[in-house]
């Protein structure tokens, strides 16, 4: 379970943030996560809660999940396509000249304070 260690990383960069802007308190995370960053967002939340439970900074802080849609690009015909449905083949032109073109960050949104 890899969510545990993403858990860590962002406690860390949210204690730093609010460190610099004398925060003492923060009520939402909130992390946009990519639908195919293998990332599972349950076991996210789970983790952030049993982590946020030992930080006076963020004991019941709550973490939302915004998920990133993952969209393929195809180098040949040039469209864009729905990854989680078509894969790796173009659905317009049968190639497989693609790319992920977004759909695997994660990334920190908003930090809330009280």
């Amino acid at each position: 379970m890899h969510e545990l260690g993403i858990v860590f990383h962002i406690a860390k960069i949210v204690e730093e943030v609010a460190e610099k802007n004398n925060v003492s308190k923060i009520s939402q995370v909130t992390l946009e996560i990519g639908e195919v960053s293998s990332i599972v967002s349950d076991y996210l939340i789970d983790c952030w809660n049993w982590n946020a439970k030992k930080s006076e900074l963020l004991k019941d802080s709550e973490l939302v999940i915004i998920p990133i849609k993952a969209i393929t690009h195809c180098a040949k015909c040039q469209k864009d396509y729905d990854t989680i449905s078509y894969g790796k083949k173009c659905p317009y032109c049968g190639s497989e000249d693609t790319f992920l073109k977004q759909g695997n960050e994660t990334n920190i949104k908003n930090i809330c304070y009280k």
